[in-house]
This record gives C-alpha cells, structure tokens and sequence, in this order.
C-alpha cells in the first residue's frame, strides 16, 4: 500500500509526528493540517467507549482503523496493545489490521490479558524473550514489507533504563522496525539513540519539543495520543456545564454555526453531491 511505504519513507527521512485520530473526520482534520500520519490508540478508543483499553476487541481497533484508510490519505498507526493475546493472536491481529489498511502496528510487552489497571500506572511485564518472539511472529505474519512493526517497552518504569535499551535492542533483533520507550529524563533521551540499534519512536505531547529538537536527538516518530480527546472533553464539558448552571453554553454562536457548516468539506462529501447531481433529479 502506498500509505505505507510514504510512512517508511518519511520515518527513515526526518521525524514524523502523529496526533491521535479515532474517527475520519479528525484524520481529515489532521491531514489538512499537514500530518503525514495519525495514531488510533489503544487507550483513547476505549475511553471513546467509556471502557478500558484492555476490554477492547480486535474488531473495535480494525473497524476503527478502516474508516480511516477508507475516507483519508493520512497513514494509520494502530495501537494494537498487547496483541490480543499471545504470538499466535499477535499474527492474526497483524492480518486483520493490515487488512484494514494499517501502515504500522504497535505492540507492547505487558501481560496479555491486558489489565485494566495500567490506566493507574500499575504494569507487569512479560518476559523479554516472550516479547520477542511475538515480534518475530508479527513480522512474519504481515504480507506487505511496507507495514511497519513498532515494539514498545515499558521496562523504563517497570524495570530500569538500561533494561528497556536491552530489550528495545532485543525486541529489533526480532524483527521490530521501530523501537518505542518512555524516557524519563533529558538523559535518557539523548541517550537512548546512541544505544538503541533502530529508529526510536516515542508517546508524548506535541509540544513536548520542536521537530528540530527530535531531530538534533535522533527520535524518529513522535506519537501523541492524549491532546486531541483532553481538548474535545475539556470544551464539551465547560460547554454542557455552563449550559446547565447559566442557562447558556457560553459559546460564540455564528462561530459554531460556521464551523458546523463547513464539516461537509472536511468530510470530503463534494464528490457524493456530485454523483447525486448528475443521478437525481433536482425539485425546486
């Protein structure tokens, strides 16, 4: 797929940022805004559900995936979590997302099941060489080489740095095309390029450092998956409770009911105005 190989091409190019998209409409928003890549994550979707991540299912990630690919030229990176299992979930999970039309597929080293309390910080770790051999199975299991594997670890806080360099170097022997860790210190940031043998992505805010900062460091692929659902909660929220204790939402009128007008453009809905015109017979 040609998404894909766009993905690789800008990864091993310059650094690549990702904001968090769960529907077409916001990857549209993000593609005109000029992201060459958006993130369906893991957590967003199932808070997007009021569920936890870990109750999520294969389907929800694939259905959520394929409306993306189908109405937007951006390239989806799928949070896929702990695979849904062990290595052979993790192979049929990479077949179906690449059926979707993923460009790359996450995956990560806690337990499967995934448990729900890693929204509160709790993590537990499989064995590094668990982990690996799911890597090897994902990337034996995909059909297009363009589909990229990203390995994430979370041995920084769990274990120690030096154990998330060992495993990220792991996990890249497996046949991982990216490396994800969390830093905990501007140490660790630059250091982890220098001892990591891969590109290096990570999960952050967008405004966590300019591109030419990531780009002095050595990082390959920014990924934020919290400032476009924090945004849309916090707005909705003052909006519904300044509605219910003020009687009014505190809102600018003609400004929502600019922006409500122009969601058929961003949903690209001018080519099916014009199959109907050509088709259906107009009534004045």
């Amino acid at each position: 797929m040609f998404r894909r190989r766009q993905l690789a091409e800008a990864i091993a190019a310059d650094v690549v940022f990702a904001p968090l998209a769960l529907d077409a409409l916001t990857a549209r928003i993000a593609e005109r805004a000029g992201f060459k890549a958006v993130y369906v994550s893991g957590g967003a979707l199932g808070y997007a559900h009021a569920v936890s991540e870990a109750l999520l299912t294969l389907t929800e990630l694939a259905t959520a995936t394929r409306h993306i690919v189908s109405r937007s030229d951006v390239a989806v990176i799928a949070d896929a979590g702990v695979g849904f299992g062990d290595a052979v979930h993790v192979a049929r999970t990479v077949q179906e997302l690449e059926n979707a039309g993923a460009a790359a597929i996450e995956l990560e080293d806690q337990v499967a099941p995934k448990r729900v309390s890693h929204h509160r910080g709790i993590e537990h770790l499989v064995a590094a060489e668990e982990m690996a051999a799911k890597v090897e199975n994902a990337a034996r299991a995909r059909r297009d080489d363009a589909l990229l594997i990203i390995a994430r670890t979370g041995a920084v806080k769990n274990e120690s740095f030096d154990a998330a360099v060992a495993r990220a170097n792991l996990y890249r022997e497996a046949g991982a095309d990216l490396l994800m860790l969390m830093p905990a210190s501007d140490e660790q940031c630059a250091e982890a390029p220098r001892r990591i043998n891969g590109p290096l992505a990570v999960i952050t805010s967008l405004d966590t450092r300019r591109a030419e900062q990531w780009r002095e460091l050595g990082w390959r692929l920014v990924i934020d998956p919290f400032t476009a659902q924090a945004l849309t909660v916090a707005a909705v929220s003052d909006a519904y409770r300044r509605f219910m204790q003020e009687g009014a939402t505190g809102t600018d009128r003609q400004r929502i009911a600019q922006t409500y007008r122009s969601l058929a453009d961003l949903a690209g809905l001018g080519p099916l105005y014009a199959i109907e015109d050509a088709t259906t017979e107009r009534r004045e």
